[in-house]
Order: structure tokens, then C-alpha cells, then sequence
């Protein structure tokens, strides 16, 4: 893939054999990117699982310490009381049939989908439009559940979903570049634990081969995990 010369320029500045101290490797991410905008740093995970058994898949979401730097718009498909909490916990959108029209119309002004399980009957309908978008509500990310309002809660104060892909890979934003190192530090901090404490009993080998960090338009910088992995 074609990259420009910004991207080459970064790239000769990392060395691509060496994972990083955590502190060293943030800042030099930070002093290779230059592009015009605050990007958003992601950490990329290589894992030793397979995702093709069911008892190895790995989905799960946290609150990061310091959020993402993004706000996302929280749609919550509920009734009564709960569609009520919903809107109190700062919900964008609430509703329940009329929603799964709005939907199916064409509409995605959104960026996540909670849901009460009893509304899963109407939700499921639109299991073909937001499967695809990685939007279906699961109770495995906390986004299925009758507490509605510490779902809404936890997105909108950055929590973040994560999964492992077909080819064992899982990528995770953890915040801006304008962030302080130290929040980027506690973020990833954060996020290292949680993939290590939902390692799969069935797992065996090695369960992280590497970890990279790296910016919407910057190279990815190899990260030293020893001190994550080392009572794994």
C-alpha cells in the first residue's frame, strides 16, 4: 500500500525490531506525528488464541481512567421506567418500536445501542442493519442489561468495547494525542490488565505475542509487555 512521505519520514524514526518501554514509546509516538489534527492513539493487540472456538472468543468492554477524548451519542431502546433512567443518565435517544422504523429508514445518527432485554424481541429485527455496523446491543459488552443508566453512564464517561477479530488480532482506542502522557499511560495500563484478566482458561501457548501503539496516521510503535505477561 502506497504510504506518503509524512508517514516515511515517521517510519524511519522507529525502530521496528525494539518494543519500547511504555513512557518512551508514548512519546515517540507523539514526536513523529505531525499530522494537522488531534489524532486518536489505539493499541493493537496480536493474541495467541483462536477465535473459531467458542470458549476463546474474546468481547468485553471497560471504562478507560481518562475516557477517549470522544463523546458518543448513546441510543437506548426501552420502555416505561427504564426508557425514563435512560434519558436522566444523558441518553441521546430513547424510544422502542418507533426507533427499530427509524432505523430500518435508513437512520445511524448514533454511535452505540443499549438495550433492555425485554426489547431484544424488537431489536433483533434489526439484526441484518446493525450487525454489519458492529452496533447489535450483547450482553457481553454490557450494552444488553436493565441497568440503563449505568450503561449510559460508563459510554459517556469512555468506555470502550473490545474483540478479538477472525485473525486473533483486537484493536482498541485509548484516547487523543493531545492527551498528557501520563493519561495515555494509565489508559493502556488499564486496558493491559483487562485483556490479561479475560485470558481463556482453554488458552495455551503464548496468550500475547505483541503489542503495538500507533496514531491515526502514524507507524505503529512495539510496546514492552514482559511486566503485563509475566504471571501469565
Amino acid at each position: 500500500m502506497a504510504r506518503g512521505k509524512r508517514y516515511e519520514e515517521a517510519l524511519k524514526q522507529v525502530d521496528r525490531t525494539k518494543a519500547y518501554p511504555l513512557e518512551e514509546a508514548i512519546e515517540l509516538l507523539k514526536s513523529v506525528s505531525k499530522a494537522n489534527f488531534d489524532e486518536t492513539v489505539e493499541v493493537a493487540y496480536r493474541l495467541g488464541v483462536n477465535p473459531k472456538h467458542a470458549d476463546e472468543q474474546i468481547r468485553g468492554a471497560m471504562v478507560l481512567p481518562h475516557g477517549t477524548g470522544r463523546t458518543q451519542k448513546v441510543l437506548v431502546f426501552a420502555k416505561g421506567e427504564k426508557a425514563q433512567e435512560a434519558e436522566s443518565a444523558g441518553a441521546d435517544y430513547v424510544g422502542a418500536e418507533e426507533l427499530v422504523e427509524k432505523i430500518n429508514d435508513g437512520w445511524f445518527d448514533f454511535d452505540i445501542v443499549v438495550a433492555t432485554p425485554d426489547m431484544m424481541a424488537e431489536v433483533g429485527k434489526l439484526g441484518r442493519v446493525l450487525g454489519p455496523k458492529g452496533l447489535m446491543p450483547n450482553p457481553r459488552t454490557g450494552t444488553v442489561t436493565f441497568e440503563v443508566a449505568k450503561a449510559v453512564s460508563d459510554i459517556k464517561a469512555g468506555q470502550v468495547e473490545y474483540r478479538v477479530d477472525p485473525s486473533a488480532n483486537l484493536h482498541v482506542p485509548i484516547g487523543k494525542l493531545s492527551f498528557e502522557n501520563s493519561q495515555l499511560i494509565e489508559n493502556f495500563d488499564a486496558l493491559a490488565k483487562e485483556i490479561v484478566r479475560v485470558k481463556p482458561a482453554s488458552s495455551r501457548g503464548t496468550y500475547i505475542h505483541n503489542v503495538t501503539i500507533t496514531s491515526t496516521m502514524g507507524p505503529g510503535i512495539k510496546v514492552d509487555i514482559s511486566e503485563y505477561v509475566r504471571n501469565i
